[in-house]
């Protein structure tokens, strides 16, 4: 296998690892833009990974064909709207400690998604597994090109539109009147509302778009990955997003970069596998690479990233 080869599919592959980070960074970013810090994104990732791969089965067995993927990732994204209500409510309207509301909602979807799949495949421990999920697609002419063709233009379906949403999200965040409002209640609240602006609705639709992005994410794992929902699907994916988050500096750009950071660690490991010298490493170091890198990250970024002024605070008009 000559480089070229080689370094297109290692980007291709750390795509594949990055695009559920990215989809949960960019979560995290609506919620936590609006003030209300999201420590549930591995929960929202766990119910949309398992929502899709509900959705997908059932597609299949009602006939839907190659739909039934499609089906699977709007399943997730309901999924995530309604489970995200859970931490509106308790960290908006009752003004619940929001670290400690993320951490119930992690163990909530752990619990209740493991039980469902139980009671829905006859006690198996897993999901079964799905004949229809994302095929990778190639971009006619682009995916020709040396190195970038194959790394870049010959991917999943969710990876193509991950990448435009992070530039949407870009735009959203600093372009438009939403974004503007968005950002205006995660840093000043009070003066967000002597402007007129609602904070609780804006921080509802941040955490609500939170939930529905992280969703994705799961349901990403799912549908490309691992054509099956169990209990660790998603193995800590959600806070290395988060982490992601942080380490970009709650802005969609560096988010993306971070993730494609971690997603090169996993990628990696796959590859240092296929050299000699790596036979003698103990697997278990090589499996601990992308969190390893996860906690180094958190701990430089620590002083160094600024987060929205008023986040993790409730807003109480009373005390304007």
């Amino acid at each position: 296998m000559d480089w070229v080869t080689t370094l297109g599919q290692l980007i291709n592959t750390t795509l594949v690892f990055s695009t559920a980070l990215i989809f949960g960074a960019l979560g995290g970013i609506f919620s936590e833009r609006s003030g209300v810090t999201n420590l549930g994104i591995e929960g929202f990732m766990m119910f949309g990974a398992f929502a899709a791969a509900v959705g997908t089965y059932y597609a299949e067995d009602a006939g839907m064909g190659a739909a039934s993927p499609w089906i699977g990732l709007i399943a997730a994204l309901v999924m995530g709207i309604i489970t995200s209500l859970i931490h509106a409510v308790a960290s908006i309207t009752f003004k619940a400690d929001q670290t400690i509301s993320g951490i119930v909602i992690n163990f909530l979807a752990a619990g209740s998604t493991l039980y469902l799949v139980k009671l829905l495949f006859d006690g198996a421990g897993e999901s079964p597994l799905l004949k229809e999920v994302f095929n990778k697609v190639s971009i006619p002419g682009l995916s020709q090109i040396p190195i970038i063709g194959e790394g870049l233009f010959h991917n999943y379906p969710t990876t193509y539109i991950v990448i435009i949403l992070v530039f949407v999200t870009f735009y959203v965040i600093y372009r438009t009147p939403f974004g503007l409002r968005l950002r205006a209640v995660g840093e000043h609240p009070s003066a967000a509302d002597t402007a007129g602006i609602n904070v609780n609705r804006m921080r509802y639709i941040g955490v609500m778009i939170s939930g529905a992005l992280a969703a994705l994410g799961g349901a990403t794992v799912t549908l490309t990955t691992t054509s099956t929902f169990a209990h660790n699907t998603i193995s800590g994916q959600g806070y290395i997003a988060i982490a992601a988050m942080i380490f970009g500096k709650w802005n969609p750009l560096g988010a993306f970069g971070a993730a494609a950071f971690f997603g090169l660690s996993q990628a990696l490991r796959t590859y240092v596998t296929l050299f000699p010298w790596a036979h003698d490493i103990p697997q278990e170091f090589i499996y601990i690479l992308p969190y390893l890198l996860t906690i180094i990250v958190l701990v430089a970024a620590v002083g160094r990233s600024a987060a929205p002024a008023a986040l993790g605070q409730p807003y109480d008009p009373g005390k304007r």
